[in-house]
């Protein structure tokens, strides 16, 4: 049988084709645009996505049996507030994961209502890309959207909801509202009444793994798929990244260099860091996981490339890098602000270190560098709870770089594993449609049977040693702008 995975991210939608015993048949993607309509916004219309998702699953089976498609999820775009009317109808563009818009509502839900209680109903603290300060910002700014608002979703649960009828959300993705108590895997009363919405705008909660329903038998039609195509909830892309590189049971790690840049760590056990520096989510496989989430990561390497060096010859640039560990020049990767440890949308991209000699090779070094860095102050927290990870697997466009992998192992001094398919997200979304359908048992069953590692990238003592100075150096300048960073924004 197969299973499509559909990945709904920032840029495009890919979508995946899978075997039953994880053979990736086929993939397509859809780009749709993003825009920014103030300073720090971010937003897309739902329209689009679904649109993409449609013309996607069209092609993506179209020289396949589609009698044999068994089942369909998702991993999606985290966090973005998507809001319908009684009709059904979008009420506005979606506010997406890297918005910055929320600050007020950030502050006053942690220092008004306090960090305290928001970890006591939802196991985490207001960060602005989440989705409860954007419901305060939408009551506060567009009170007469906010009078119209019937069902409140996430990205991915809106094409869920185009295609089976089902609303619905899954417990992963809803622990980044921080409308959930994740520890209970149930929505919070005290956060509805503090956002001031009802628990029956807020979808039915299942597992990732756990079906919803079928795909409409008109849409089928269209699809050309038989009408009893199971849709199963799906996860949050990170979740669903997770599943795709097996990083399911305790203790296993996986790092996303996406748009976005994660470290990801699953647990068998729920856990909370004391300042809330990491992410407690329930996990897409039926346990927990904490997670550090960096807004601005590959996509930081995408602005130096094409906005200010006007190239896309991104290995090229990276070739002349030759002197790891030695360079003097430090890049703040907070392009979008920052989320994980520091939580300050007010933070800025930041190049310090620069001499005459500096050379574009150096500069290029210094934005990769800067992510892995960044990286590691999560990773410093997690080691802090007393969790010791030995090792990662990598996804994402910039685990494609064999150079930023080697950053990666060494900065951190982990091994860095490689699979054999980086299509973290999207497969992951096809092995919970494959547990839905019970082609496994469980999803560590099928991350089990599915992932295999074909390379490991080992750190070097000495070049790791090199870069221990380095990290110390580079962890002392956030501290030291941030009272800049206030006044510049």
């Amino acid at each position: 049988m197969y299973y499509i995975g559909i990945d709904l991210g920032t840029s495009a939608i890919k979508l995946l084709l899978m075997e039953g015993n994880g053979k990736i048949c086929n993939i397509v993607s859809k780009e749709y645009p993003l825009s920014f309509p103030n300073p720090g916004w971010s937003e897309q219309n739902p329209y689009d996505w679904y649109d993409q998702m449609i013309a996607g699953i069209k092609e993506l089976v179209n020289d396949f049996d589609t009698t044999k498609v068994a089942g369909i999820s998702f991993g999606g775009q985290m966090h973005g507030l998507v809001i319908l009317d009684e009709n059904d109808n979008v009420i506005r563009p979606a506010i997406l994961w890297n918005d910055g818009r929320t600050t007020e509502e950030t502050d006053y839900l942690n220092n008004v209502i306090g960090k305290d209680k928001l970890s006591e109903y939802t196991a985490n603290i207001a960060f602005a890309g989440f989705t409860a300060p954007k419901i305060l910002w939408v009551k506060k700014h567009e009170p007469e959207n906010f009078a119209r608002i019937k069902k409140i979703m996430l990205p991915k649960d809106y094409l869920a909801y185009r295609l089976t009828g089902v609303f619905c959300t899954d417990v992963s993705d809803a622990s980044g509202m921080l409308l959930f108590d994740v520890k209970n895997r149930c929505w919070s009363k005290e956060m509805c009444e503090i956002c001031g919405i009802t628990e029956d705008m807020l979808a039915g909660i299942y597992e990732s793994y756990e079906k919803v329903g079928c795909v409409k038998e008109d849409l089928a039609k269209e699809l050309g798929l038989t009408d009893h195509v199971a849709v199963a909830a799906g996860a949050g892309d990170n979740a669903a990244a997770a599943v795709g590189t097996g990083t399911v049971g305790e203790g296993r790690c996986n790092i996303s260099l996406g748009t976005s840049g994660t470290i990801f760590i699953s647990s068998k056990n729920f856990r909370v860091d004391s300042n809330n520096a990491l992410h407690a989510f329930a996990h897409a496989d039926g346990t927990y996981h904490l997670m550090g989430c960096m807004l601005s990561a590959a996509s930081c390497n995408k602005w130096w490339m094409e906005e200010i060096l006007q190239t896309k010859e991104f290995a090229k640039e990276q070739a002349d890098i030759t002197k790891l560990g030695e360079n003097h020049v430090y890049f703040l990767p907070y392009l979008m602000g920052e989320r994980s440890p520091h939580n300050n949308p007010k933070a800025r991209g930041t190049f310090i270190g620069m001499t005459m000699d500096t050379t574009r090779a150096d500069m290029t070094q210094a934005v990769l560098e800067g992510v892995a860095f960044a990286l590691r102050d999560s990773f410093e927290v997690a080691k802090s709870l007393g969790i010791d990870i030995k090792r990662t697997k990598i996804c994402g466009g910039g685990a494609k770089s064999p150079l930023w992998k080697k950053m990666i192992a060494n900065i951190l001094n982990i091994s860095v594993d490689v699979i054999e398919s980086e299509e973290g997200p999207g497969l992951g979304g096809a092995m919970l449609a494959a547990v839905a359908c019970g082609e496994y048992a469980s999803v560590e069953e099928a991350a089990g049977k599915i992932v295999k590692v074909i390379d490991t990238v080992e750190p070097d003592p000495v070049l790791a040693a090199k870069y221990e100075e380095r990290y110390q150096q580079f962890k002392q300048i956030y501290p030291a702008c941030k009272p800049l960073f206030d006044i510049i924004a």
